[in-house]
């Protein structure tokens, strides 16, 4: 198992101290063996450790008993009733009550084999709230750094994890480089769920699961993008199952961006390979507020790769999509609510007549009762309770 460089290519044995190259580039894995046996995977438990021989661990390690919290085999449901073809995947029903806690649960099992006591992160809420957790679970100390501006149950719900919160004002960049001042002063294992490629390793059976689920792949995923934490680690599950035979096709990703803090789909529909960093006007959307993504130019290429297309979710809309979903039965927090209000926007756009031919990824529209077509799903990433 190694680290790889996605600028120099140097390559690096993982270590508790070590999260990004001499050079400044970021780290991804070597690929490595994966094992995938279905009658195993069949047998277990509906959690993410019933694919453990496709996570990044040495064999004889088995760590994942002192650190689980059960987290994955969340519900994945249609919208409603009349409409079959989209589904929601209810990430929100994790054990703090987050998608995070799959990319958690593998970084801080990953932590635990490489000897970390003492654990920093850095995050607009689920993230710490996810690595919190799993830290107190492991016996690891741990700190948080969050933007001061982070909704008040969020941060109460990291300090109720045993974590230290350590608010930072300004933007999310500044509360990142504090983190990193943090790790490096005092040595700490940098459990980022941008930096550390481990973490997507975790966010990756995502895919795995909606391919159990419908025994397919989909034809459109759709993913909220800030750091792309979600949207790589299903580029990088979907890659695999196909290149496994497992699928005989890559779901096109739909990205979603807040208006307010766009980045991504800035460079997209500039035709650029890498983001800009952009000024954050505001966006109910905390969760992907991020005005500098340091992995855009591998989220851009992802969305590329499979002709995907990157939307923004108008910043009105969002207020309404929240009620709509909650109708629905799914109570979820503003972030979510936007990557709904992005996909409902780009539907509309689509059925109008107004993108071209190549980013039109509904020929019909998927919310025609009784519509027979393009498979869609939506992650439902957060719980409401999380939201102020």
């Amino acid at each position: 198992m190694k680290y790889i460089c996605n600028l120099c290519k140097r390559t690096y044995a993982p270590d508790k101290t070590l999260w990004r190259c001499k050079c400044g580039g970021l780290f991804d894995l070597v690929d490595f063996d994966i094992r995938f046996d279905l009658e195993k995977i069949q047998s277990r438990s509906k959690d993410i450790w019933r694919y453990r021989e496709a996570l990044p661990f040495a064999q004889q390690f088995d760590g994942s008993s002192s650190v689980s919290l059960g987290e994955g085999g969340t519900p994945m449901v249609a919208l409603s009733p009349d409409l079959p073809d989209i589904f929601v995947k209810l990430d929100f029903l994790m054990p703090t009550l987050s998608f995070k806690d799959r990319g958690a649960a593998v970084l801080i099992t990953k932590a635990q084999e490489l000897g970390a006591k003492f654990i920093v992160a850095d995050s607009s809420g689920n993230a710490g709230t996810s690595i919190a957790a799993y830290a107190n679970r492991a016996g690891m100390e741990c700190e948080i750094y969050v933007p001061d501006r982070t909704s008040s149950k969020k941060i109460k719900q990291i300090s109720a994890h045993g974590a230290k919160v350590c608010p930072v004002p300004g933007s999310r960049e500044d509360t990142a480089k504090a983190a990193q001042e943090a790790v490096r002063k005092k040595e700490a294992f940098y459990a980022s769920h941008v930096y550390n490629p481990f973490f997507y390793q975790g966010t990756k059976t995502y895919a795995y699961e909606i391919w159990e689920q419908l025994r397919k792949a989909p034809d459109v995923v759709v993913v909220p993008v800030g750091n792309g934490t979600l949207l790589l680690g299903a580029y990088y599950g979907f890659k695999e199952l196909l290149e496994w035979g497992l699928i005989n096709k890559m779901p096109r990703l739909l990205a979603v961006q807040a208006e307010g803090c766009a980045p991504i789909a800035r460079a997209f529909d500039a035709m650029k390979d890498e983001a800009h960093p952009v000024v954050n006007t505001g966006t109910a959307a905390e969760g992907i507020a991020i005005a500098d993504p340091p992995r855009s130019r591998q989220i851009l290429a992802a969305v590329r790769e499979t002709r995907g297309v990157v939307v923004t979710a108008p910043e009105a809309a969002i207020p309404d999509a929240r009620i709509t979903l909650a109708k629905k039965g799914f109570y979820v927090e503003p972030t979510t609510a936007a990557t709904y209000a992005g996909f409902v926007e780009y539907v509309r756009k689509c059925t109008s007549g107004k993108l071209p031919v190549d980013q039109n990824l509904f020929p019909s529209n998927p919310f025609e009762l009784n519509h027979h077509g393009t498979t869609v799903v939506i992650p439902l990433c957060g719980a409401g309770l999380k939201a102020d």
